[in-house]
């Protein structure tokens, strides 16, 4: 089995993990039946590979088009949206800005491969929490620095210079230029939030990284998953530093974290669809029926507990007649974490995600009871979750309709992006609006809104503004 787990289970044969402790035949047969449908309903909901992989490919597009008119910083879609797994307007928009010029070294990484003109901090972990960081400027500035930069650098008790994160976020909040109708939230730990219209986004500065140790450690790991190949290339992504230190330290303001975002995006990418369905499903549970208010727990935090799960188990064993099965697992996983507050990070497994997360004991007694009531439920636990509910509710003939135009309509607000960012001019600011393909993409849209808007009146729904729609469909 997988080594660096605590969770560590014993082998299980191949196939579905058959437990007679818990699972009689009759109920296995229930379990199996369920989880198929369960499949079919996630592809009705756009969680399947196809709609996957489309998100994927447009936001990856819309990177690289925005990236060919930027200088000084590298945009990185991040988070659901990287994986495909919302819609346009279903969630945040998670945008890393990695600033070019300046890296970021693991101690005793050799420096003198770099080009000269780059500015190098070295990691100096030794006195912050796991995956955390303080920055510690190399003597060797390159040939250009932001003055946000400068302007952030302060000096340690041994007179080092090092980067404040908490300034280095100010100065670029201070110096964010808005655009017309965007409205700027409170910041919330390395994000500044911001929308425009019923699109949020939480943007991020960062470092590029080099942690070769970490890595190593990372890689050598025993595993089932993710393949050799996948780790390789997981590798070759290094790693990034975003401007937030460990909740519960007293020099927060000058820590940064170690993260992989590049590299978490690709281990998504690698899951069968049963994870990926076990991952959106605990989502689900986190946002609807725990609830918390203060990120206590978050879809990081699924995410990872998906992770453990898919590197310490035979991938044969994730199957779509065990949907079901895995989902309880997944519910036991996060029961553990708030009963223990404790889960280790995937890449780091010496940082626990869950310290300082500030759950209080009513809390922690209200969801571990909550948590095993719904692993009692069986399939009934999912008529918790609201848009399954209604999915359920309105399956088969209805449901399938409607998604096939919501998808539709997903893909060509993608498209359209896209191609607003193609038809802009060379300063990248007038659109030609003239262009045949938008104006098809705008008319198809027209169209679509016109069919949805159609149905709803036949079935006896009454909406004033019909332009409302596509929003309303990309919820």
């Amino acid at each position: 089995m997988a080594e660096g787990d605590p969770w560590r289970d014993k082998a299980e044969h191949e196939g579905i993990p058959r437990n007679s402790g818990l699972y009689s035949r009759h109920s296995i047969v229930q379990c199996e039946n369920a989880s198929l449908e369960m499949c079919t309903l996630m592809n009705c909901l756009g969680y399947g590979p196809h709609i996957r992989q489309a998100r994927r490919d447009a936001y990856r597009e819309r990177d690289r088009l925005q990236n060919a008119r930027r200088t000084g910083t590298t945009l990185i879609t991040t988070g659901s949206k990287s994986e495909g797994l919302t819609g346009v307007y279903e969630s945040d928009v998670d945008m890393m800005h990695v600033v070019e010029g300046i890296m970021c070294l693991e101690n005793g990484v050799d420096s003198d491969k770099l080009p000269r003109e780059t500015t190098v901090f070295t990691l100096n972990t030794g006195v912050c929490y796991h995956g955390h960081s303080r920055l510690n400027l190399l003597e060797r500035r390159g040939d250009i620095i932001p003055s946000i930069m400068l302007d952030a650098l302060c000096e340690d008790e041994n007179g080092r210079f090092l980067l404040s994160s908490a300034l280095v976020v100010d100065a670029v909040n201070s110096k964010w230029a808005s655009i017309p109708n965007e409205i700027r939230h409170e910041r919330a730990g390395p994000s500044l939030p911001s929308s425009f219209g019923p699109l949020h986004t939480d943007t991020v500065l960062s470092f590029r990284c080099h942690c070769p140790g970490i890595l190593s450690r990372w890689a050598e790991r025993s595993r089932h998953w993710p393949p050799p190949d996948i780790v390789r290339k997981v590798v070759t992504m290094g790693s990034f530093v975003t401007p937030v230190g460990f909740r519960g330290s007293e020099y927060q303001h000058l820590e940064w974290r170690i993260c992989f975002n590049t590299g978490e995006n690709e281990l998504m990418g690698s899951l069968n669809n049963t994870q990926v369905y076990i991952y959106v499903l605990l989502k689900m549970v986190v946002k609807d029926v725990i609830m918390p208010v203060k990120k206590e727990i978050t879809s990081y935090t699924v995410k990872n507990i998906v992770l453990w799960l898919a590197e310490n188990n035979p991938q044969a064993q994730f199957n779509e007649s065990s949907v079901f099965y895995w989902l309880r697992e997944g519910l036991e996983k996060l029961r553990t974490a708030i009963l223990k507050i404790e889960l280790p990070y995937y890449m780091i497994p010496e940082r626990n995600l869950m310290a300082a997360c500030g759950l209080d004991e009513g809390q922690k007694c209200t969801w571990v009871n909550t948590i095993t009531d719904m692993m009692n439920e069986g399939s009934n636990t999912l008529l918790r979750l609201p848009r399954i509910r209604k999915a359920i509710i309105s399956h088969p003939e209805p449901l399938m309709w409607y998604n096939k135009k919501r998808v539709e309509m997903e893909l060509l607000h993608l498209k359209l992006w896209n191609r607003l960012e193609q038809c802009k001019d060379e300063n990248g600011g007038v659109v030609n609006r003239s262009d045949p393909m938008l104006q098809a993409i705008l008319s198809r849209i027209v169209e679509l809104r016109k069919e949805v808007h159609t149905r709803m009146n036949r079935e006896g729904s009454r909406l004033n503004d019909w332009f409302e729609i596509p929003s309303m469909m990309l919820m």
